[in-house]
């Protein structure tokens, strides 16, 4: 029987997932000028690349392209919408369906798994298809989905974003500097280990601290939400008077000045009631800083897990529900 591949030893190896795709990516020869509109369709660990990948593309993709985690196809979609469908274990029942939708009308559509039927359809039907390898738990394949969707998204806008992931992946072969970042991120707020955790962030960073959320939760089944700026300035700041039981991380792409107030005035504010503020936004917000963010932070709920006396690799409820769908 194959030993279980930890989340620890997906973090320590997580370069080789980048060099998987670089070294067996092929081409589609799609592009945008060809649809009317992306669909990205995918779930959990799953979906978040396709988020994180459409969002870093905002300032680029003429055409519309929405991420879709649930069982249908938005009304829109037609014989000119390309549909992206990511499921890692091939059997996402949401992710399934929107296969049969796409199928029925006629839309191109392109896949990123690791098996299951949705390799199976694929193959039926001449869909080309991005392989992940198995053995993984999904939300620990974000190096393979990510890293597949940016040459799919690049290519469709006639960008090629190799060398972008060349760069990261040597950047992530030294992880023990990281690694300590992520420590030090823990240490400060070793004091509140069972506080909830909220990342507040920008636009553009949002899918990334989406990420973290959802690691948090996973792994080390700690509270983990959002507060996306500017947004949060019109309501939520008007929670923040006093001390919270919250570790807040402030996660800013230094992308627009007026946001970067508001980042400033909410640090201040919350820093002024004596709550644990990390800042840890990077000084750019390129291909390079979104995997390195994100792999510190996965690095934290890692972390983090160990010190709650959880267990990472399991996800019981997960599990139970499953099982009461398929019946």
């Amino acid at each position: 029987m194959q030993k279980a591949i930890t989340h620890e030893d997906s973090l320590v190896d997580f370069h080789k997932q980048i060099d998987y795709v670089i070294n067996t990516y092929t081409a589609h020869g799609l592009k945008q000028e060809m649809f009317d509109n992306v669909v990205l369709g995918g779930l959990g660990g799953s979906g978040i690349g396709s988020k994180i990948a459409s969002d870093f593309l905002f300032d680029t993709i003429k055409i519309p392209a929405q991420l879709v985690g649930d069982y249908h196809l938005p009304a829109y979609a037609s014989k000119k919408t390309l549909v992206i469908l990511s499921s890692y274990s091939g059997d996402t029942e949401e992710t399934l369906n929107m296969m049969a939708e796409a199928k029925k009308i006629g839309c191109t559509i392109l896949a990123i798994t690791a098996g299951g039927t949705l390799e199976q359809i694929c193959k039926e039907n001449n869909y080309k298809t991005y392989y992940i390898e198995q053995g993984f738990q999904p939300r620990m394949t974000l190096g393979y989905s990510l890293s597949t969707l940016l040459l799919i998204l690049g290519e469709l806008c006639s960008l090629d974003y190799t060398n972008d992931l060349k760069r990261v992946s040597s950047n992530l072969k030294n992880y023990e500097s990281l690694k300590i970042k992520a420590e030090g991120i823990m240490n400060s707020f070793k004091n509140g280990i069972d506080n909830k955790f909220v990342t507040v962030c920008d636009s553009s960073t949002q899918a990334t601290a989406i990420r973290f959320c959802q690691q948090l939760q996973e792994n080390a089944k700690a509270e983990g939400f959002l507060s996306v700026l500017p947004e949060s300035n019109h309501n939520m700041i008007e929670t923040y008077y006093g001390k919270h039981n919250t570790n807040f991380i402030l996660l800013y792409s230094n992308k627009n000045s007026r946001v970067g107030i508001r980042f400033k005035f909410i640090n201040e504010l919350l820093v002024s009631h004596q709550n644990v503020v990390v800042d840890i936004s990077p000084s750019q917000w390129n291909i390079e800083s979104i995997f390195e963010t994100i792999y510190i932070l996965d690095w934290v709920s890692i972390i983090l897990s160990n010190l709650c006396n959880e267990d990472n690799m399991q996800i019981a409820n997960i599990f139970k529900l499953k099982n009461l769908l398929s019946n």
